[in-house]
């Protein structure tokens, strides 16, 4: 293909070109990151063309960071407690918020906040003049809002192929007036007012139906499709002409409920970019994204990074499930994507769209686009599979050199190669993976915690995952890897 994007164009000064300008748009105040994982941007100031400029001077999180993805500062929650649980990673932004002022008060200007999403808690945190460089709370919620999806993919021209039958309703009627709205055995009742799977139950029977009585309406009530749940990163960027340019990420299979991996029922599990799409299904996933990126310009004037989510049939067919208007824990994984074509990842576009600031760097968005449809059907790419704690007691490391690359030995061991922090760091040519996020000896990992990230780019016909519920033989052996890195902690 002709014109700016190439395999490998890694040397265009395109990554100058955008250190450039998200300097310009942070204007001399510290860029200060708060998100569970205190290595967040890590794909963006690591591996091919790294942008400096996304390197936070403070991370703010809830796990330890690692070299070589450093921030300048590091707060977080486990150097605290020494303490992984399911509580932890939901709670932890309380443990931090004294010392992390402390730090605040350090930095000689009010910073910009890099962060999934703004609430109150954040700006509290975050203290008087700092930015939030994140989606506005109301227009997020109003575009996640499940009972409305159906209503905002036909004010956005989604095309009706791409719809799954629903029904919006305040309470719930029987299980047969549903079956017969939805031309369904099997329904989906989804609660709540945002893209969350802890509002979703899958209802087959009247046993599931007293399970999602116990939801708080308003509902959804889909048809139930069956599917490889599938996500699909989108970047939006105001032009000069009013309007903005849509650029889409290959997309990605996605994985839940792998019980291997110590995941309990539709609890996600990873994702992975190298399997490949049929192209039909792609091209109509890539359009639905642009028409809800336009849509949501024209409607809130919102702009940035979100994910699509959507199912991928057996059949072939694609259908949309849900809008996250949000970044997400795969957007670090998915940057290898644009850094495999010569470009800065899109979350360094959507810090400067956040900010107001200018974005040249990325080219003709459907060029782009059309290069995505040809990627997305062949096959290779990044993945990143989560591995937490199935058993039903504490477990501390034993020993381990901490996140790195790593591989396995003929005993099926794990065997320590180099330090690391991108993805592409480990050569899956020499069975090599990169392991991140992996616990300091003395933190205590209690039964559902997060024991490591496993990340890397597939080639060929090696997939992380079997099917979307099962992991491939090979995740399998580094998973049992993983866990012999842990002995179990005994009680006093």
């Amino acid at each position: 293909m002709n014109g700016l994007y190439g395999e490998g164009r890694r040397e265009s000064g395109l990554a100058e070109v955008a250190h450039q300008e998200l300097t310009a748009a942070l204007a001399g105040r510290p860029l200060v990151g708060v998100e569970r994982f205190s290595t967040a941007l890590r794909t963006g100031y690591t591996g091919p063309a790294p942008v400096e400029a996304l390197r936070p001077a403070l991370s703010i999180g809830c796990y330890a960071a690692w070299d070589p993805a450093l921030p300048g500062m590091v707060v977080t929650a486990e150097d605290r407690t020494r303490t992984r649980s399911v509580a932890e990673r939901t709670t932890w932004v309380p443990r931090v918020r004294h010392e992390a002022a402390r730090h605040l008060l350090k930095l000689d200007r009010p910073p910009v906040v890099f962060t999934w999403y703004d609430n109150a808690r954040l700006r509290e945190l975050a203290g008087p003049g700092a930015t939030i460089a994140a989606v506005d709370a109301g227009v997020r919620a109003a575009i996640e809002s499940k009972h409305l999806l159906d209503d905002l993919l036909r004010a956005a021209g989604v095309p009706a192929v791409a719809r799954i039958p629903c029904v919006h309703v305040e309470r719930l009627p029987g299980l047969a007036e549903l079956r017969r709205a939805v031309g369904s055995a099997r329904v989906v009742v989804q609660a709540g007012r945002t893209a969350d799977r802890r509002g979703t139950v899958v209802v087959s029977g009247e046993d599931g139906m007293a399970r999602a009585a116990r939801l708080l309406g308003p509902y959804r009530v889909a048809a139930y499709v069956p599917g490889w749940p599938c996500t699909i990163a989108v970047l939006s960027v105001p032009d000069r002409d009013g309007g903005v340019q849509v650029y889409a990420d290959r997309p990605a299979h996605t994985s839940a409920g792998v019980a291997e991996l110590g995941a309990g029922p539709l609890r996600s599990t990873g994702g992975d970019w190298s399997r490949p799409w049929p192209t039909p299904a792609a091209a109509l996933l890539i359009e639905c994204a642009e028409r809800i990126a336009i849509w949501a310009w024209r409607r809130y004037g919102a702009a940035g990074l979100f994910n699509v989510k959507a199912l991928l049939t057996p059949g072939e067919r694609v259908y949309l499930s849900a809008i996250k208007w949000r970044h997400q824990q795969g957007t670090e994984v998915s940057a290898v994507n644009q850094q495999a074509v010569g470009l800065p990842p899109f979350v360094l576009a959507h810090l400067s769209v956040m900010l107001g600031g200018q974005v040249t760097w990325l080219g003709d968005a459907q060029e782009f686009n059309q290069l995505t449809l040809l990627r997305a059907a062949q096959p290779g790419g990044p993945f990143h599979v989560r591995v937490r704690l199935a058993r039903d007691t504490p477990v501390r490391v034993a020993a381990a050199h901490g996140p790195g690359v790593y591989r396995l030995d003929g005993s099926g061991r794990l065997r320590w190669v180099r330090r690391g922090a991108h993805p592409s760091d480990a050569r899956a040519a020499r069975g090599e993976f990169l392991l991140a996020d992996l616990p300091e000896p003395d933190v205590v990992c209690h039964p559902g915690a997060d024991l490591a990230t496993i990340e890397g780019v597939a080639e060929g016909a090696a997939h992380p995952f079997d099917g979307p519920d099962a992991a491939s033989p090979a995740v399998r052996r580094i998973v049992a890897a993983v866990e012999d890195l842990f002995d179990e902690v005994k009680e006093p």
